[in-house]
């Protein structure tokens, strides 16, 4: 024999000798319709093992030709390293697979140019959709992808071209920032203006969260200084010398600290563990952010979980039903008390 015939690719055509079924029902399980060519489970099932054992992979090339769809989607996300994005990709992966489409994830660390050059190599792939996560400039993806025709979903972050799905950041940081100075009058015995550390001004989350975080001082009749506002951006140098440059005069006093994300938590455990305010010491702290192994690192965080799942319902929804209208949904976080 020779090598071409050792490698000849199964076909659909093989697959229906095999299984003594049509072509067009193995096409029909093969590429997930056939419930609505009333093909019994137990048949789909027993085609899709003999497939697998033969070892055929879907021509993906070939049905996108004839369906005008490649069932392939696309979602472009900011960061891998924490709990809220890495949870996002987990139930993106898992709800495309389970509508039969396959998923594409890339991450963009927050870079404009990286985020627009990835959404051109998905709209190269024929991708169905692209839902933009955090990205930095969401219209701009929207527009690039209007041109080829490809809907987007702008995820965490809103734009004005395309539907959004986002955490009310508003509320949820209201209610924190509540929680952090319930804490430090306990503790203090009269409310002080807390520190707000971390994130980007120009943000559209940042920016709302600020809004809930002064609109909750002023209810107490508190005003915030601007130099309580430590917004300078998420990385761990930018955290602390954002701290360092507050506190340069010796004397550190903190009622207590509102962070915006957990990653710019550990920026702020490691100042505080540096100079030595932990255990007792350690100031009033709340994040907007949630990770479960915040509560085996001995600090007593308050913390502002996004409702993933809900956010990630949203998106399918338009998806299933191809009903993708302009404007914003707020999904509501919840907030998980120290």
């Amino acid at each position: 024999m020779t090598r071409a015939e050792k490698i000849k690719k199964t076909t659909i055509y093989d697959l229906a000798k095999l299984t003594d079924v049509s072509a067009s029902a193995v096409s029909a399980i093969l590429n997930g319709s056939w419930e609505k060519r009333r093909i019994s489970k137990t048949l789909a099932d027993r085609v899709k093992k003999i497939a697998e054992e033969q070892g055929y992979a879907l021509n993906r090339q070939a049905s996108l030709l004839r369906s005008k769809k490649s069932n392939v989607i696309g979602m472009l996300l900011p960061k891998y390293d924490n709990r809220y994005f890495g949870s996002i990709a987990e139930r993106f992966e898992e709800m495309a697979r389970e509508r039969n489409m396959l998923p594409i994830i890339t991450c963009t660390r927050r870079d404009p140019e990286l985020e627009l050059e990835a959404a051109r190599a998905m709209l190269s792939w024929q991708v169905d959709w692209i839902v933009a996560t955090g990205t930095t400039f969401p219209d701009k993806i929207t527009e690039l992808c209007q041109q080829a025709g490809v809907p987007v979903i702008n995820l965490d972050l809103p734009g004005t071209l395309a539907p959004s799905i986002i955490s009310d950041n508003y509320t949820g940081a209201k209610k924190l920032t509540e929680n952090i100075l319930d804490q430090s009058t306990a503790r203090y015995g009269t409310a002080s203006p807390l520190y707000f550390i971390g994130g980007r001004k120009t943000d559209h989350n940042t920016a709302e969260r600020l809004r809930g975080f002064i609109d909750a001082h002023a209810a107490q009749g508190l005003s915030v200084p601007e130099e309580n506002l430590l917004v300078r951006g998420y990385s761990l140098g930018n955290i602390a010398l954002a701290l360092e440059e507050a506190f340069d005069s010796g004397e550190i006093h903190l009622p207590g600290i509102f962070v915006n994300s957990t990653i710019s938590l550990e920026g702020v455990v490691d100042w505080l563990a540096k100079h030595r305010l932990t255990d007792k010491k350690q100031p009033p702290l709340g994040c907007f952010d949630w990770d479960p192994l915040v509560s085996l690192l001995g600090h007593n965080i308050s913390m502002v979980r996004q409702d993933v799942p809900a956010m990630l319902d949203a998106v399918f929804k338009i998806i299933d039903t191809e009903e993708a209208s302009l404007g914003t949904v707020e999904i509501s976080p919840v907030l998980v008390e120290k």
